[in-house]
């Protein structure tokens, strides 16, 4: 697909640049509890197991590393807000449940940004723990 403007300014790609799109929805008991999408550059992975529905063990962080470009640092954006209408449907959610919305661009050694992953959690039902270095 085409990037969106936004994936493809953290990834630094040329307006219009294709990319490659995985969504995945997650479910806990047969319950819908989070929505993701993630972004890579098609320049990067066109032709590979990353493409594929199955990726291989590791996911496609094995296989990026694969490729030379494994991520080794990231960067996330959090955000607590109410959901759509479609995602409030998509993640079964009770009205006036909140949704957590997190932006995760993944880099390599060199600080390349090969992977934006967009999260879409059911509040209620995540613990959301951090441990971080001075």
């Amino acid at each position: 697909a085409e990037a969106p403007h936004q994936i493809g300014r953290l990834l630094n790609l040329e307006p219009g640049a294709p990319v490659l799109v995985r969504s995945r929805k997650y479910a806990v008991e047969d319950r819908p509890v989070q929505i993701a999408t993630s972004y890579l550059p098609a320049d990067l992975v066109r032709g590979t197991a990353i493409t594929e529905p199955n990726p291989g063990p590791g996911g496609i962080y094995a296989r990026l590393a694969e490729l030379g470009a494994e991520p080794i640092n990231f960067a996330e954006e959090l955000r607590a807000r109410m959901p759509s209408e479609e995602e409030r449907a998509a993640l079964n959610l009770a009205a006036g449940t909140p949704v957590l919305e997190i932006c995760r661009t993944a880099f390599t050694e060199d600080e390349r940004p090969v992977e934006v992953n967009q999260m879409l959690l059911d509040a209620g039902s995540y613990v959301l723990e951090y441990r971080l270095s001075s």
